[in-house]
C-alpha cells in the first residue's frame, strides 16, 4: 500500500512539476549521471536519454558515477550501445568509497572511453545469473588458486551458450578500448573481482581517483577516439553539471517495479471484472483498464515468464468462476495454487532487486483466498437456510377448503387462492395439509382440524 501510495505522489508530483526546467549546464560543461542500485529499464532510459541531452548542451564529457550491484542484460546493453555511439566522450567512475561496479557495471566500465574508481572500490563478478525458475540451495564455492571466488561450471547447453556470448561480449569491448582481455573474461567466466588499485595495475581500468574533482585533473589534455573522430580534453577547472532524472525517468522508475507492476495488473483485472459483473458504474472499468495498461507497458520492458503469466491468469479466472458459480471450493483452491506458483515465477530473473516480494504475494493471496472462504460460507449458509420465498413456502401448513371451483378445489394461502388435488374427495370447509406442489397445484392431504 506504501508503494501505491507512492505512485498517487508522483502522479500529483508529475503534474506539478510538468511545465519545470533543470538550471541549463554551461556548454562544455562535465555532465555527471548516476547509477545507485540496480541497473533496469529506468536506468537504461535515464542514461540513454541524459547522454542524448549532453550532446545537444555541447556538454564536454560525460561521467556516469555508478555504484551498482548489477542488472537486467537488456537494460546494460541499451545503455554500452548509448555509449559506443556518442560523440561526446564517457567516462564510467565507480564511486564513492565503498561503491561497486559488479555484473553489468563490469561491462559499462569496459564499453567507456575511460574506466576510474575510486580508492576502496571494486569490480567484477560478472558471470551471467541463469534466468529461470528459482533453484535450490547449492553448496558454496570454492576459490581458485589467486584466492578468487569460482563460479559452478556452465551443466547444460544453454548455461554454456549464455556464458560464451557474455565472453565474447565482454571480450570485444577490452579490446575496443584497449583494457585488460583476459581478466574481463575470468570475471564473466569465474567471477573474478578486482580492487581499484589492482585494477589499475592489471590494466582493467584508466585511472584511480577519489572524487570527481581529482577525476577532471587527472583527465585534462588526454585524447580519446569517440563516434565522431578523436577528442581531447580541457577538463581541469571546467564546470560540472548534476544532470537529475526527470518526471518521465522517475514514473518508469515507479512502474517498472516488478511488485508495482504486479499489483497494477491485479488491480485492472479486478476493476475489470467488478465492472463487467456491476455494469454501468464506470469507475472501476476506467480504473481497472488505466491500470492494466500501465501493467502492460511495464512488463514488455521487465524479463517476465509468460508460463508465470498464464498460470497468474488461470488462477484468478477460476477464482472468478468460484465466485459466480460456487463449486464447493474446488475451483477457488485450484486458482489460489495457480496464482501464487504463477505470481512466483512471473519474473524470469534471479536478481533481487527484479523479483516481485514475496510478502506483496503472500498478501494479496490472503486477501484472494480470504474472499473466496467468505463466498463459500455465503453459499453454505444459503443451502442450509430456510426457505422464505416462492412456492415451496406453502409445504407443511393447514388450510381450510373454501370453494369448489369447477369441480376444482380451492383453499386460502398467505392472503392467495389456490388450487389443491388430493386423493379423497373434499367440500367447503375440510382442513388439509399441503404436502407437495405439481407446478402450481398444490398436492394436498385430508386432515383434522388442528
Amino acid at each position: 500500500m506504501c508503494r501505491i501510495g507512492g505512485l498517487l505522489a508522483l502522479f500529483l508530483y508529475c503534474s506539478l512539476s510538468w511545465g519545470a526546467t533543470a538550471q541549463p549546464a554551461a556548454a562544455s560543461a562535465a555532465w555527471v549521471l548516476d547509477i545507485k542500485g540496480a541497473i533496469g529499464p529506468a536506468v537504461a532510459d535515464y542514461l540513454e536519454r541524459g547522454i542524448q541531452s549532453a550532446q545537444e548542451a555541447d556538454a564536454q564529457l560525460v561521467i556516469i558515477r555508478m555504484d551498482t550491484p548489477g542488472g537486467l542484460d537488456k537494460s546494460m546493453r541499451q545503455i554500452i550501445q548509448a555509449i559506443l555511439a556518442s560523440p561526446v566522450p564517457v567516462a564510467s567512475f565507480v564511486a564513492p568509497s565503498g561503491a561497486r561496479a559488479a555484473s553489468a557495471g563490469t561491462y559499462i566500465l569496459y564499453a567507456s572511453h575511460i574506466a576510474a574508481m575510486a580508492p576502496g572500490t571494486n569490480i567484477g563478478a560478472a558471470t551471467p545469473v541463469q534466468l529461470g525458475a528459482p533453484e535450490l540451495p547449492s553448496a558454496p564455492t570454492q576459490p581458485d588458486e589467486d584466492g578468487q571466488p569460482t563460479a559452478p561450471a556452465p551443466s547444460t547447453a544453454m548455461e554454456r551458450k549464455v556464458v560464451n556470448d557474455a565472453s565474447a561480449y565482454i571480450q570485444s569491448l577490452a579490446e575496443m578500448r584497449g583494457r585488460n582481455a583476459e581478466w574481463a573474461v575470468a570475471a564473466v567466466r569465474s567471477a573474478a573481482t578486482l580492487t581499484a588499485n589492482q585494477a589499475l595495475d592489471m590494466k582493467v581500468i584508466d585511472l584511480v581517483a577519489e572524487d570527481l574533482s581529482k577525476l577532471l585533473e587527472q583527465l585534462n589534455g588526454r585524447s580519446l577516439e569517440t563516434a565522431s573522430g578523436s577528442v581531447t580534453l580541457s577538463s581541469a577547472g571546467t564546470e560540472i553539471y548534476y544532470h537529475q532524472p526527470d518526471w518521465h525517468t522517475r514514473f518508469l522508475s515507479v512502474i517498472t517495479d516488478p511488485s508495482i507492476a504486479y499489483i497494477l495488473l491485479l488491480l485492472g483485472i479486478y476493476g475489470l471484472v467488478f465492472e463487467f459483473s456491476q455494469p454501468g458504474i464506470g469507475l472501476p472499468g476506467i480504473l481497472g483498464g488505466i491500470c492494466l495498461l500501465m501493467a502492460m507497458y511495464a512488463l514488455q520492458v521487465l524479463p517476465i515468464s509468460y508460463t508465470g503469466l498464464a498460470l497468474m491468469l488461470l488462477g484468478l479466472g477460476l477464482m472468478v468462476a468460484e465466485a459466480l458459480s460456487p463449486s464447493f471450493g474446488v475451483l477457488g483452491l485450484g486458482g489460489i495454487a495457480a496464482f501464487v506458483m504463477g505470481s512466483i515465477m512471473l519474473m524470469d530473473t534471479h536478481i533481487p532487486a527484479f523479483q516481485i516480494a514475496l510478502p506483496v504475494i503472500l498478501g494479496i493471496t490472503a486477501v484472494s483466498a480470504a474472499l473466496l472462504i467468505l463466498l463459500l460460507g455465503m453459499v453454505w449458509r444459503a443451502r442450509h437456510a430456510r426457505v422464505v420465498s416462492g412456492i415451496n413456502t406453502l409445504i407443511g401448513q393447514y388450510a381450510r377448503v373454501e370453494s369448489i371451483h369447477k369441480g376444482q378445489p380451492m383453499i386460502r394461502l398467505q392472503g392467495e387462492h389456490w388450487a389443491v388435488m388430493a386423493e379423497e374427495p373434499l367440500t367447503p370447509g375440510d382442513w388439509v395439509h399441503v404436502t407437495s406442489t405439481t407446478g402450481l397445484i398444490l398436492n394436498v392431504k385430508k386432515e383434522t382440524p388442528p
